[in-house]
Parts: C-alpha cells; structure tokens; sequence
C-alpha cells in the first residue's frame, strides 16, 4: 500500500479522532458547543458565564485525557515495533521483558502504602517510572552472559521477572486493608487514563517523541537486528551494542506511558502485525505508520471505556483485550501471513 496516502490519511483520522474524544463521554454536550469552546480554549476566546461547568469538561478533562491517550497509543505502537525486532520475536511487545510488571510495583507502592508521599502528585508517577527503570537494569543484568545478551535470554528473562513482579504487586493488593485503594490498583493494573490533567502531557509527549524519532533513525539498523547477528554483523552492525540502546528506549517510553495510564497492553503486540501487513516488513515504513495507528486506536478505545457503561467507566486494558485477542488469532490465521524481518 502506498506510504504518503497512508499516512495521511491515518492522520485525517487522528484529528477526527481528538475531536471525537473530546466530543463523547458520559455527559452528553452539542458538537457546536464543544468546537466553540475547543476554538475558544485554543485561540483565547471568550465564553458565556452558564459555559463554565462545559467548558472544564471539554478543556480540562477530555483534551487532556483523549490527547494522553494518543501520546500513550503512539508510544505503545513505536516500543512494540522495536521489541519485536531487538528480541526477533513478533510475539513480543512491551511487557514482555517485565518493565510494566516492575512500573506496577511502584505505582501499587504508593496507592496501596502511601509510598512516596512526599512527592505529592507527582509520586505515582515518579515511583512508576523509577521502578520502571529499576526492572529494566534487573532483567538485563539478570540476561546478559560474559557472551553478550541474545535475544532468547533476555525474553525468558523478562518472562520470568515480570510473573515474580506480578507476585509483589498480587502480594501488595491482597495484603492491603484499603477496599478503595485497592479498587484503584486494580484499575491501574488494567489500564486507565482517568487520571490525565495536563501535567502529565508534556513529559509523556516528549519521551515518546523523543523515542520514536530515534527509532526512525534506526530504522535500517532495525532491518538488518531483526534479520539476525549473523546477518547483522555481516552488514557492520554490533548487534549487541544495538540492542542495549533499545533496551534502554524501550524501558524509557514504556515506563513513562505506563506511568500515566497504567498497564495497557496489546496495543503494542497488535498494532506492529497489522501495519506490517498494510506496508511490509521495511522499518522505515512501519515506524512511519505504526505510531499513528497506535494512537488512533487508543483514542477510540478510551472513548469506548467511558461510554459504554456509562457513568461507570471500563479500565482500558479490558477493551484492547476484547479487541485484541479476536484480531490477533485472525491475523495469525490469515492465509500467507506477512514478513518479519525479512523472513
């Protein structure tokens, strides 16, 4: 399929797609009023006294929250598409090397002990990210050998770290005397953007910004990883080295957007599948159109979670889960498949 029309459109939806976010939710406003107050929020614009009440609604709780949830979608997508080439597995994504397990251990420390709290609002995010990060340097140097680190390793590695993390955080909620704290680990652990102002925006942005421009950059390197060492080395890359550098991108992105929204997974296993299947197994082609898609279909999943059982509100993780799995065996049962990394 033809790259620049792809994308562009992909784009158009995007935008359709932040309206409609902000447009829908459990408390039903006219589309004229909320393009109004959309124009007005982004221009400076004056309101009526009786708009107030909408206009928090429209500015300060469904932008924030349908943009975070784009920001998240993208940065899931870019992370599943570099997973599957460091690893050379396209069953993996994200969480399989155990960072969103650790990230819930320190998210779960501060909602359920209080953990942090010094930090105010900041300290769920802080203790997420931090613990985020202090999985990653667990599962690799757990996985490396005085051979290097290889790609089986270090996915049994993450495998086995993040059923123990998942143990801790099991251990943590089961232990806690909280009913409510409890329920808000829970919603964590699967998923929420309830929780988006627009201070969490600007630092989730940046990361994932930051990450997915590095990962286009590398896209040819990215070729030649998931072709294998062998090949790799024989093009003049160090395999090795490469995969620490997106050992340490992937943990950086995928701990900050778990951070803000929790674990929420299948975003980065489903997306890579099926952009490969629209644009081939080239990087500089999936990376180009994996990270919009992810944020599209994140944007309506969220739309999805707070209208559906409206005033009550689905975690996340559960609609990527219904969607997920019936579109991930279809995938895996279409005739002729795809490539991946050339094979």
């Amino acid at each position: 399929m033809p790259l620049v029309p792809l994308t562009a459109a992909l784009a158009a939806v995007l935008l359709v797609s932040l309206v409609g976010g902000v447009g829908l939710g459990a408390s039903g406003l006219p589309w004229g009023q909320v393009v109004r107050l959309l124009r007005a929020g982004l221009t400076g614009g004056t309101i009526r006294p009786d708009e107030v009440a909408a206009y928090t609604i429209v500015w300060e709780i469904r932008l924030p929250r349908t943009v975070l949830a784009a920001v998240v979608g993208a940065g899931l997508a870019a992370t599943g598409v570099a997973v599957q080439a460091m690893v050379r597995n396209a069953l993996a994504d994200p969480f399989v090397l155990g960072i969103s397990s650790g990230a819930a251990v320190g998210a779960n420390a501060v909602i359920l002990l209080g953990a942090f709290s010094a930090l105010g609002v900041w300290a769920l995010s802080v203790s997420a990210f931090g613990s985020a990060l202090l999985a990653m340097l667990l599962v690799y140097a757990a996985a490396r050998t005085a051979y290097g680190l290889t790609p089986l390793r270090l996915v049994l590695t993450g495998t086995a770290m993040s059923y123990g993390f998942s143990a801790v955080t099991t251990l943590m909620v089961f232990s806690a005397d909280r009913g409510e704290a409890a329920r808000s680990a829970m919603m964590w652990l699967l998923g929420s953007l309830g929780g988006a102002t627009w201070g969490s925006v600007p630092v989730a942005a940046a990361t994932v910004l930051a990450g997915i421009t590095y990962l286009a950059l590398s896209a040819r390197r990215l070729d030649a990883l998931a072709m294998g060492d062998e090949t790799a080395a024989a093009l003049g890359l160090d395999a090795g080295r490469m995969r620490r550098q997106l050992f340490v991108v992937t943990a950086a992105v995928t701990g900050t957007v778990v951070a803000v929204s929790g674990a929420i997974g299948f975003v980065g296993l489903m997306v890579p599948h099926v952009v490969r299947m629209l644009v081939g197994a080239d990087h500089r082609r999936v990376l180009a159109v994996a990270p919009v898609a992810g944020a599209v279909l994140l944007v309506w999943v969220d739309i999805v979670s707070r209208i559906l059982l409206a005033p009550a509100e689905l975690p996340v993780g559960v609609i990527t889960a219904v969607v997920g799995v019936p579109c991930f065996l279809l995938l895996m049962r279409r005739r002729g498949g795809y490539a991946f990394g050339g094979r």
